[in-house]
């Protein structure tokens, strides 16, 4: 099931553009893993630049489309590679 809801997840933030590029999050390789374990989420998310001025737009947004797919209840987002790494995730998981 969880292999299921992983293409679902993936299915559901594609449309997710990076705004510089005009090019899905997914098929740029910014999302590096998407992993479920019950109705939880874990997405990695690793930005092309370490100072990319949109990643929290883009984080904030796949966590909202992840949290709308049926059978998850909650997502953590983890941005790696970013130099407000750490300030960008406790923002966007509170």
């Amino acid at each position: 099931m969880s292999e299921e809801l992983v293409n679902t997840i993936k299915d559901a933030i594609s449309p997710i553009n990076d705004p510089h590029m005009g090019i899905s999050i997914v098929e740029m390789g910014i999302v590096k893993n998407i992993a479920v374990d019950g109705d939880q989420a874990e997405i990695t998310l690793q930005p092309t630049n370490p100072g990319c001025m949109s990643i929290t737009r883009i984080a904030a947004d796949t966590k909202i489309r992840a949290e709308n797919v049926e059978g998850i209840e909650n997502v953590k987002i983890i941005v790696e590679g970013h130099a407000m790494a750490d300030s960008i995730n406790e923002m966007i998981n509170r």
